[in-house]
């Protein structure tokens, strides 16, 4: 299939690059639910919604910082001769991490890691 212009190959990268962030977020699970403490219903409500609401943009960033992440660190690995722990020294940190902003995140009971352990 060949594409005729300049609009439909964007189309189509548009279309692969949504299918992909879409997997990522159905294949990291659901969102977690805060248990309700001593604040009430519609506070709960407020940080679940503002948690969706963030989770988009900082989501982005991370997937965007995971894919250089992952390319860099395949670039050590090629200039290295294959050493894989150098090479897993730059992808640990870039694709561990949270993907998603959580309730318990913005309430502070939770910290939030964009960079992964280094274990």
């Amino acid at each position: 299939m060949r594409l005729r212009n300049k609009k439909q190959r964007i189309d189509v990268w548009r279309a692969v690059a949504v299918t992909i962030m879409l997997g990522m977020v159905l294949w990291s699970g659901g969102p977690a639910f805060a248990e309700e403490t001593s604040s009430s219903a519609s506070g709960n409500v407020a940080l679940q919604v503002t948690s969706w609401l963030l989770t988009a943009p900082y989501g982005t960033f991370k997937a965007a910082y995971a894919i250089g992440g992952s390319i860099v660190g395949g670039i050590v690995w090629l200039g290295t001769g294959g050493d894989t722990q150098k090479a897993k020294s730059i992808w640990r940190p870039a694709i561990t991490g949270d993907y998603i902003i959580r309730p318990e995140n913005l309430a502070g009971q939770r910290p939030l890691h964009f960079v992964g352990k280094t274990d």
